[in-house]
């Protein structure tokens, strides 16, 4: 029985070898995923494991704000430590060559060389106050290099010269995914802290001293601190790292499931196809004795060698794979084109991928493998081209399934809509009706049977007009074999299912997104700061207000303040700004009467905290004083009315906090009839020699969105885009395997008539028509989801309303034809080439 089903594989090998690309494909994108996420992993534990590097002891704040000077005095004072620095990191505001101030992270340099946690690529690390390292993202995204001279902004938004002496590395990657770094000495970092301490300290201890009795030490002399041993800090730090690296592993293996279920389906449908073909060879078989498990483990055996050997091809491909998934991880991060690619190959993920492969395969032939024990020895003695049992069982079994499917389905859905306004999180009413929309499609997969003779009907009615007699012969094979058709379309609608309810979301978010930037800017231009610790001049509004081009201009300051024994973000607001601005919804009181100096509103949850009721005076105090101030209004927030935690006028702030000058945020309008081009020359040549302004206007708000949206949605249908190409092998499988076993109708065709290429047309229709079915199924349920998520997203502050973008979903539906339709071409050449006498001598 060995030699028969090797000889059996031999003789078929040529189509169990197209069969194999689809799990050649799935177990390539297992296989890479994995490999890149361990890829990712080892790079991200080797950067985090920097910070790790030589300490013996790490120390943290524990009751208060930071390590003070003095505290790590006292911690170098402590017997058996041989070194101990503070580590702290800031933003930090780097004039660029355009000289506006864009904000970097950086990191004070440890004094002791075991400490540090950055290795040096060039130059040397900063010594003096006036000197800085860069990392080589910094170095590409501002085109700097060593010895160059650069400026940071200082405190009173004046130009600090700086002179690169270095770049450095976080580890062994070339770039960071994360923004830019710098690092300078500490008391030059510590000049733009907001704290005037550290946020910790690294120690190293002397030659034979234990880490938990240096800890313990520490944690004696040194009050208000919590101490780590070196072991503890770098588990802690190792399993962050992990963490990171897990989350995008994760995202890509839901992908790649996506196209093992397809390649599964394709697999599924082969192996179908393949043991209707060989009715007579099982039977005969079976008369010359084998037992049905033999003919079972005959199947089997095909189906696990049919595994492997697709499974070694794929993991081969998956570490070119793993090479293109890591660019891609990498493009998303500023300056990270040059992040080194690794190929991790461990012992899991060889066994992963080939368990992937062969357990796919394996599962998918197991019930084509239970129907080959089904074949009498009696079929050894006539040939049906197509057996009931293959064409004819879609009956009650079937619907009770479907109609079971689609009411679980239905219920998983209402009750993660009926949830997406409760107390449930948004991700959890998203999560039960995506889970909701999966049941459904199973149910549709189901009863693909039942829908594929009536949607021939339909989608056949034009090409059987145009086209004619081979046009009625493909609509005539396409529902010959319901099941087989409905198993080969099912993996397209799979792919264009998902494609369709990712983009048809992403453009539904995109659109209400964008009409929300345009509620809550009643204004054409906002003017920020690049850095949140400085504020725009004061008199830029005035500047602004001169122009003739301008109609309106109101401005907003955001500060933190002492509420009562508490502190609190605060923003005051123009009194123009008012119900334009400041529109909240109001629950008690009138916020018009914050235009009374004194007064204060807040949000009803603010002042729930601070215990206040409407008319209470309510101490506000700065550095600059105290003053009590009249509660006049308390308001609640939504998507549509956004709202600080507290309010007040500037000339209310003025008072209370005279030190604090100049605007957070400046909103501009201008005036009917001035072009946007004239508008924003405008405020552009006012804002230019501001460093931390920032001007974002409407359009480049939307604009901004629209792009990221629209990079999101390449990606992802570059991801399920292979679920697809799957799908379509499986067509074109589909179809050399039929027209293999339709040899003798073809010639019999040919032989009544039909034409070399009447018979090509005819398998290129029929082609066409699965394709079109699987698209137009795809598009519609994939739109139906889309409007079902959305719902679950949706809330009565807001409302996400189905955008279909009609124009991609058409192309869609045509490159799946299209497609579908080159998928034919080789088959349907040789289904003309072969001539009739050996056609008709086929048994």
């Amino acid at each position: 029985m060995v030699k028969t089903t090797l000889a059996g594989i031999k003789s078929r090998f040529g189509r169990l070898l197209l069969s194999s690309i689809a799990i050649i494909i799935g177990v390539a994108f297992v296989t890479g995923t994995l490999i890149t996420g361990n890829g990712l992993d080892q790079s991200m534990r080797e950067n985090f494991a920097r910070q790790t590097r030589g300490v013996d002891v790490q120390v943290s704040a524990d009751g208060v704000d930071e390590i003070t000077p003095a505290v790590l005095d006292q911690i170098r004072k402590v017997p058996g430590v041989a070194a101990a620095d503070g580590r702290t990191q800031t933003r930090l505001p780097l004039i660029n060559s355009k000289g506006k101030a864009v904000e970097v992270t950086g990191y004070s340099l440890e004094g002791d060389s075991r400490l540090r946690e950055f290795d040096l690529l060039q130059g040397r690390f900063p010594a003096k106050a006036d000197e800085i390292a860069i990392d080589p993202s910094a170095k590409t995204t501002f085109n700097l290099a060593v010895g160059q001279k650069m400026s940071l902004l200082g405190k009173n938004n004046e130009p600090v010269p700086m002179t690169i002496v270095g770049v450095f590395s976080q580890g062994t990657s070339s770039a960071t995914l994360y923004g830019q770094y710098v690092v300078l000495t500490p008391d030059a970092l510590l000049a733009y802290a907001t704290q005037p301490g550290f946020s910790s300290a690294v120690v190293a201890a002397d030659t034979g001293v234990n880490q938990d009795e240096l800890a313990k030490r520490i944690a004696a002399a040194v009050p208000h601190t919590k101490t780590m041993t070196g072991a503890e800090y770098t588990n802690e730090t190792l399993i962050s790292a992990g963490k990171g690296s897990a989350s995008v592993t994760q995202f890509l293996l839901v992908f790649a499931l996506i196209s093992l279920v397809v390649a599964g389906m394709v697999i599924y449908n082969t192996f179908t196809i393949l043991i209707a073909q060989r009715t007579r060879e099982l039977a005969l078989l079976r008369c010359v004795g084998a037992h049905r498990d033999q003919v079972f483990r005959s199947v089997l055996t095909e189906a696990v060698l049919m595994g492997l050997f697709a499974s070694a091809i794929g993991f081969a491909a998956g570490i070119g794979t793993s090479a293109l998934l890591q660019r891609l991880v990498a493009s998303v991060g500023p300056g990270a084109g040059g992040s080194a690619v690794r190929v991790p190959i461990t012992p899991s993920v060889v066994v992963a991928s080939f368990a992937v492969g062969v357990v796919v395969t394996v599962l998918s032939a197991v019930v084509p493998a239970w129907r080959a024990t089904r074949v009498a020895p009696l079929a050894a003695l006539r040939s049906l081209p197509d057996g009931k049992n293959e064409v004819g069982r879609t009956g009650f079994l079937r619907i009770a399934l479907v109609v079971l499917l689609a009411l679980i389905g239905a219920g998983i859905c209402v009750i993660g809509i009926r949830g997406s306004g409760s107390n449930n999180p948004d991700s959890l009413a998203f999560i039960v009706t995506g889970l909701g929309t999966m049941v459904l499609l199973s149910a549709v997969i189901v009863a693909g049977p039942l829908l594929v003779g009536p949607a021939n009907q339909v989608l056949g009615v034009m090409p059987r007009w145009v086209f004619g007699v081979p046009a009625k012969l493909a609509s005539a094979n396409a529902v010959r074999n319901p099941k087989r058709t409905a198993a080969t379309t099912a993996a397209l609608m799979i792919g264009v299912t998902i494609v369709t309810m990712i983009t048809a979301t992403a453009t539904s978010a995109k659109e209400t997104v964008t009409s929300k930037i345009q509620e809550r800017y009643p204004a054409d231009y906002a003017i920020g700061t690049s850095t949140d610790d400085r504020l725009l001049p004061v008199a830029l509004p005035q500047q602004l207000r001169a122009s003739p081009q301008i109609e309106s201009v109101i401005t907003t300051t955001r500060t933190r303040l002492t509420v009562g024994s508490d502190s609190a973000d605060v923003t005051a607001v123009d009194t123009d700004a008012i119900n334009t601005a400041l529109t909240p919804s109001t629950v008690n009181g009138d916020l018009n009467q914050l235009t009374t100096t004194g007064t204060i509103a807040m949000l009803r949850s603010t002042a729930q905290h601070f215990n206040v009721k409407l008319g209470d005076q309510i101490p506000v105090s700065s550095d600059s004083g105290k003053q009590l101030l009249t509660l006049v209004a308390t308001y609640d927030i939504d998507d549509q009315h956004p709202a600080p935690p507290v309010a007040m006028t500037g000339d209310t702030l003025a008072k209370v906090a005279p030190a604090v000058t100049g605007y957070s945020r400046i909103l501009v309008k201008a005036k009917p009839g001035v072009s946007p081009q004239d508008s924003q020359a405008v405020v552009d040549k006012l804002t230019d020699p501001i460093p931390v302004a920032k001007v974002d206007s409407v359009a480049a708000n939307k604009t901004e969105v629209s792009s990221q949206v629209d990079s999101m949605l390449g990606m992802m249908w570059a991801l399920v885009g292979l679920a697809v190409v799957i799908a379509l092998f499986g067509i074109a499988n589909t179809l050399s395997l039929s027209v293999l076993e339709r040899t003798r109708e073809s010639a019999l065709l040919r032989a009544l008539g039909l034409t070399r290429g009447q018979l090509r047309l005819m398998l290129l229709i029929e082609a066409a028509l699965m394709g079109m079915l699987g698209a137009v199924l795809g598009v519609v349920l994939g739109g139906g989801f889309a409007y079902l998520v959305l719902q679950s997203i949706s809330s009565k502050d807001l409302h996400m309303n189905v955008s279909l973008p009609v124009g991609q979903l058409v192309v869609l539906v045509v490159v799946a034809v299209v497609a579908a339709l080159i998928s034919a071409l080789l088959p349907a050449r040789r289904a003309a080439r072969t001539p009739m006498v050996a056609g008709m001598a086929e048994t």
